[in-house]
Protein backbone atom coordinates (compact mmCIF):
# COMPACT_ATOMS: atom_id res chain seq x y z
CA UNK A 1 0.00 0.00 0.00
CA UNK A 2 1.22 3.49 -0.76
CA UNK A 3 1.27 6.22 1.89
CA UNK A 4 2.88 9.62 2.22
CA UNK A 5 4.51 11.01 5.37
CA UNK A 6 4.87 14.79 5.70
CA UNK A 7 6.84 16.75 8.31
CA UNK A 8 7.20 20.53 8.52
CA UNK A 9 10.02 21.27 11.00
CA UNK A 10 9.75 25.05 10.49
CA UNK A 11 7.55 27.51 8.58
CA UNK A 12 7.79 27.09 4.80
CA UNK A 13 9.97 23.96 5.07
CA UNK A 14 8.24 20.70 4.12
CA UNK A 15 9.76 17.23 4.03
CA UNK A 16 7.79 14.47 2.24
CA UNK A 17 8.36 10.77 1.79
CA UNK A 18 6.26 8.48 -0.39
CA UNK A 19 6.38 4.93 0.95
CA UNK A 20 5.27 1.45 -0.06
CA UNK A 21 4.26 -0.37 3.12
CA UNK A 22 2.72 -3.78 3.72
CA UNK A 23 -1.02 -3.93 4.49
CA UNK A 24 -1.76 -3.54 8.19
CA UNK A 25 0.99 -0.96 8.75
CA UNK A 26 0.38 1.64 11.45
CA UNK A 27 1.06 5.35 11.73
CA UNK A 28 4.13 4.54 13.84
CA UNK A 29 5.41 2.12 11.16
CA UNK A 30 5.07 4.80 8.48
CA UNK A 31 6.88 7.47 10.50
CA UNK A 32 9.70 5.07 11.35
CA UNK A 33 10.04 3.92 7.72
CA UNK A 34 10.11 7.51 6.46
CA UNK A 35 13.19 8.42 8.50
CA UNK A 36 11.94 12.00 8.74
CA UNK A 37 12.37 12.11 12.51
CA UNK A 38 15.86 10.58 12.55
CA UNK A 39 18.09 13.03 14.37
CA UNK A 40 15.20 14.93 15.96
CA UNK A 41 15.76 15.44 19.70
CA UNK A 42 13.61 13.42 22.10
CA UNK A 43 12.14 16.51 23.75
CA UNK A 44 11.02 17.79 20.33
CA UNK A 45 9.54 14.37 19.45
CA UNK A 46 7.42 14.47 22.61
CA UNK A 47 5.85 17.75 21.49
CA UNK A 48 4.85 16.36 18.07
CA UNK A 49 1.45 14.90 17.26
CA UNK A 50 0.53 12.56 14.42
CA UNK A 51 -2.49 12.83 12.17
CA UNK A 52 -3.92 11.17 9.09
CA UNK A 53 -5.48 13.62 6.64
CA UNK A 54 -5.62 16.29 9.35
CA UNK A 55 -7.26 14.15 12.05
CA UNK A 56 -5.14 13.33 15.09
CA UNK A 57 -4.62 9.57 15.37
CA UNK A 58 -2.86 7.29 17.86
CA UNK A 59 0.41 5.69 16.75
CA UNK A 60 -1.29 2.27 16.50
CA UNK A 61 -3.89 3.50 13.96
CA UNK A 62 -3.88 1.14 10.95
CA UNK A 63 -3.36 2.94 7.65
CA UNK A 64 -5.19 2.50 4.36
CA UNK A 65 -3.87 2.80 0.84
CA UNK A 66 -3.18 6.42 -0.19
CA UNK A 67 -3.28 7.77 3.38
CA UNK A 68 -1.26 10.88 4.23
CA UNK A 69 0.43 10.85 7.65
CA UNK A 70 1.24 14.31 8.99
CA UNK A 71 3.77 14.96 11.75
CA UNK A 72 2.52 18.15 13.41
CA UNK A 73 4.48 20.63 15.53
CA UNK A 74 2.94 22.19 18.62
CA UNK A 75 1.50 25.65 18.08
CA UNK A 76 3.75 28.46 19.29
CA UNK A 77 0.98 31.07 19.24
CA UNK A 78 -2.77 30.64 19.28
CA UNK A 79 -4.01 31.38 15.71
CA UNK A 80 -6.70 33.77 16.98
CA UNK A 81 -4.16 35.73 19.01
CA UNK A 82 -1.76 35.89 16.04
CA UNK A 83 -4.56 37.31 13.89
CA UNK A 84 -5.33 39.97 16.52
CA UNK A 85 -1.68 40.98 16.70
CA UNK A 86 -1.41 41.26 12.89
CA UNK A 87 -4.56 43.39 12.82
CA UNK A 88 -3.20 45.72 15.52
CA UNK A 89 0.12 46.10 13.66
CA UNK A 90 -1.66 46.86 10.39
CA UNK A 91 -3.92 49.35 12.15
CA UNK A 92 -0.92 51.21 13.64
CA UNK A 93 0.78 51.29 10.24
CA UNK A 94 -2.22 52.88 8.57
CA UNK A 95 -2.45 55.63 11.25
CA UNK A 96 1.21 56.62 10.75
CA UNK A 97 0.57 57.71 7.19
Amino acid sequence: MRVEVVYCPAPRIVHRRALDLPPGSTVDDAVAASGLLDGVADDVRLALSLSVWGRVQPTEHVLRDRDRVEVCRALVVDPKEARRLRYKRAEKGSRAR
